[in-house]
């Protein structure tokens, strides 16, 4: 998995008792959601939201669309 190049854009939305983390590309629209613990860091949830992005991706350069459209 390569890091992700550009701008990456985090949102938090507070949902009940967890917190949702959105990370959006900036140049390609990809965008992954997380559902993390809001007692955890803000660094943190950026961190695995950031390599889940890495993740999709590496499988959207591959040719893979698999788990998502990009609108």
């Amino acid at each position: 998995v390569m890091p992700v190049k550009g701008q990456v854009i985090f949102e938090f939305t507070p949902v009940g008792a967890y917190v949702k983390v959105a990370a959006i590309h900036v140049d390609s629209g990809i965008e992954v959601t997380i559902v993390g613990d809001p007692s955890r860091t803000q660094a943190a949830l950026e961190q695995t939201a950031m390599k889940k992005l890495e993740m999709v991706m590496s499988r959207h350069d591959k040719g893979d669309r698999r788990g998502g459209l990009v609108v």
